[in-house]
């Protein structure tokens, strides 16, 4: 007897890669709260710093970064980039929620079993109750002026929580912890996973754009053109065509830079800058 794996929806499909989109860019995210927004295009990229920037960013900022703290909780005397933090935080707001609901809606509450040396009793269960995939919601109790607050789990950050919204996306298993995502719940989680997606890339500004620079080519003095697409990562192409000397790949007829080759691009950018006249060689 042959069994076949349970087909999962596009919409499930879609869900889990925006919310692994969001995973993957999240780290970019919080280091463009702590610099300057970017002015220049293509828009900087996180994973490939300047050097030298980097070099001074190591004197400069010697603490070591908070890991995975949420937003919510950490303090932020002053953030360099207002709009990089307000989309991290109102992201993370929007996981962390729809984490708490979906617990609330699909998630067994923890077993009862006998009290030790008094079996007429029952207490939670602590292995289930600990179990690593149970989301653990906020708690807060009133103690006077003070309030004492347990984040769940939310203490473990953003990362943890696409995960765990992944998982009820592809209606994963975990024994009996976990119901069927009804669709009507899947179509909600797959809205804010897009927008989370959106909200993110556009802070990064990946969410489609072209631009002319206003530098030209350093190889043959050419008119060159940026371009991000969402969830892509942006390229510089000359349009000057094959006659171009660009040391990079021909696209669709032009020279064209992405990913790593930009950072070759920027030092030939001002390699001729510092000649005074836009363009390699004599």
């Amino acid at each position: 007897m042959t069994t076949t794996a349970p087909t999962v929806s596009p919409t499930a499909h879609r869900a889990a890669a925006d919310l692994r989109a969001v995973r993957e860019q999240w780290g970019d995210l919080l280091a463009a709260i702590e610099r300057p927004p970017a002015t220049e295009w293509p828009p900087r990229e996180y994973r490939t710093v300047d050097i030298q920037a980097a070099a001074r960013d190591d004197q400069d900022h010697e603490a070591p970064a908070v890991g995975r703290l949420p937003l919510t909780l950490r303090e932020h005397p002053a953030p360099l980039n207002l709009d990089a933090l307000d989309a991290a935080c109102q992201v993370e707001r929007a996981l962390f929620e729809s984490c708490d609901a979906l617990a609330a809606r699909l998630q067994r509450p923890p077993r009862r079993r006998p009290i030790p040396r008094a079996p007429r009793l029952t207490g939670v269960d602590p292995d289930d109750y600990n179990d690593p995939a149970r989301w653990h919601l906020p708690t807060v109790r009133d103690i006077g002026p003070a309030n004492a607050a347990s984040a769940g789990s939310r203490a473990h950050g953003l990362h943890w929580a696409a995960v765990w919204l992944e998982g009820r996306a592809l209606d994963e298993r975990h024994g009996d912890l976990f119901a069927p995502t009804p669709p009507a719940i899947l179509d909600a989680l797959a809205g804010v996973a897009a927008h989370a997606r959106r909200t993110v890339e556009r802070a990064l500004q990946r969410d489609g754009r072209t631009v002319t620079l206003d530098a030209p080519c350093p190889w043959c003095r050419g008119q060159l053109t940026g371009r991000t697409m969402p969830g892509g990562e942006p390229s510089v192409s000359c349009a000057t065509g094959e006659g171009c000397g660009a040391p990079t790949v021909l696209d669709r007829g032009r020279r064209t830079w992405r990913g790593a080759d930009l950072v070759g691009l920027y030092v030939a950018m001002q390699a001729a800058q510092e000649r005074g006249h836009g363009r390699i060689g004599p």
